[in-house]
């Protein structure tokens, strides 16, 4: 069973009596354990189906099924607090607080069942994906990019959600961080079953997913 699914799905901007589509007729599978990457330029529609399958935005026409359940009815709120964490290319933390406060930060809003020592979790996760202790405590403006990159993956897992969405995540990022960072991805599907969307107009960032989808003019397809 998919764990996530669009089902013909269209988002568009009416335009007087005529329709702009975004998207259209988009249907797509996703499954636990496995990297995906949507890749697509700028005005693809790239934007809009990341805003779609994290419900921050809901489709014009279709459903955005988690495990055959309708996201609206699960309700967005809960979808986003429970199941589903994004990272995005400019990082999103909060400046004034340290990494390893940035990581405790979901943990305490979400509803999912979590070890007592939420301190103890943020700081193991930091060290999974490179940071360490010293710099755990360091106020997050005060490391690299690619550090500070880390430290939103560390916090999108740190709620233990399925589905690890990620809009752009290594184009602020040299290229050996880049490779780091997909490294870390590719980890997280295989060894850790999770379910891995990566949005990129990178074609050679893109090819490193276990399956490649295209966006171009709103049309969803497998990459050729």
């Amino acid at each position: 069973m998919s764990l996530l699914q669009t089902k013909n799905v269209d988002y568009y901007y009416q335009d007087g009596d005529a329709r702009r589509y975004i998207l259209k007729d988009v249907s797509v599978d996703f499954e636990k354990g496995r990297f995906y990457s949507i890749l697509g330029q700028s005005g693809s529609g790239k934007t809009t189906f990341l805003s779609l399958i994290s419900a921050l935005d809901s489709p014009k026409e279709g459903e955005v099924l988690l495990e055959n359940e309708d996201i609206k009815k699960i309700g967005y709120e809960v979808f986003r607090r429970n199941k589903i964490s994004i990272i995005f290319q400019s990082y999103n933390l909060v400046p004034y607080l340290t990494a390893v406060e940035n990581v405790l930060v979901p943990m305490a809003v979400t509803d999912n069942p979590l070890p007592d020592n939420h301190a103890s979790v943020a700081y193991n996760l930091l060290d999974y994906i490179g940071i360490t202790r010293d710099k755990a405590d360091r106020l997050v403006n005060q490391l690299s990019g690619g550090e500070q990159q880390r430290v939103a993956i560390a916090r999108a897992l740190a709620t233990n959600v399925d589905i690890i969405l990620a809009d752009e995540p290594t184009g602020n990022l040299d290229e050996e961080m880049e490779q780091e960072i997909v490294d870390i991805f590719k980890e997280l599907a295989h060894t850790h079953n999770k379910c891995v969307i990566m949005v990129t107009h990178s074609n050679e960032i893109a090819q490193q997913a276990d399956e490649v989808l295209t966006l171009r003019k709103g049309v969803l397809s497998r990459h050729e």
